[in-house]
């Protein structure tokens, strides 16, 4: 098996190493993956975070999974279309907020699963609803809000099942997902 390699981007109100990300990161490495987790913390610009990201993947070699909560989710949904990571893993994206270029993000992964909290009050579930039906995402309705923490056991397990299927993915399902997205 290849080494894999998670990398998490957090919320623009969070951090590196909060609960959902240190909850997640166990799984990941309890999967042999190697896990990391940029602190963008100084730093509200999503385009900025989409560069930084960028220049993270560049010294990684092997399959990448990329993970993002909000911003974050944004963020890894963009990046995605230059990283090609192996699996894509949206918490509560920020999608159709004012102020972020690229209004209809597309992502560019054989996996590919979105999550979202009926009671979001920062981000409206209209666009995320369309983002998931246009790239027909795994998607996950919950019953909680835009942190997604009264659901983090749950969340887990859902990560766990996701990564799976990213540890089993090869070029020819990866490259079927990506001819399908194009």
């Amino acid at each position: 098996m290849p080494n894999f390699t998670v990398i998490f981007t957090h919320g623009r109100e969070s951090g590196p190493w909060g609960t959902k990300i240190r909850v997640l990161a166990k799984v990941a490495e309890q999967h042999g993956c190697r896990v990391i987790s940029g602190d963008d913390s100084d730093n509200h610009d999503p385009e900025l975070r989409v560069v930084r990201l960028l220049d993270e993947v560049k010294s990684i070699d092997g399959p990448v999974v990329l993970v993002g909560s909000s911003m974050g989710g944004y963020v890894a949904t963009v990046a995605s279309q230059t990283v090609r990571p192996v699996g894509l893993f949206l918490m509560a994206p920020a999608f159709g907020l004012p102020g972020y270029c690229n209004q209809e993000p597309l992502p560019v992964s054989p996996e590919l699963t979105v999550v979202y909290g009926w009671d979001d009050d920062v981000v409206s579930v209209e666009p995320v609803l369309a983002f998931a039906k246009k790239h027909q995402a795994m998607l996950h309705l919950v019953p909680a809000g835009h942190a997604l923490l009264e659901l983090v056991d749950w969340l887990a397990q859902i990560f766990e099942l996701f990564l799976t299927r990213c540890l089993q993915i090869d070029g020819n399902m990866a490259k079927e997902r990506l001819l399908a997205t194009l």
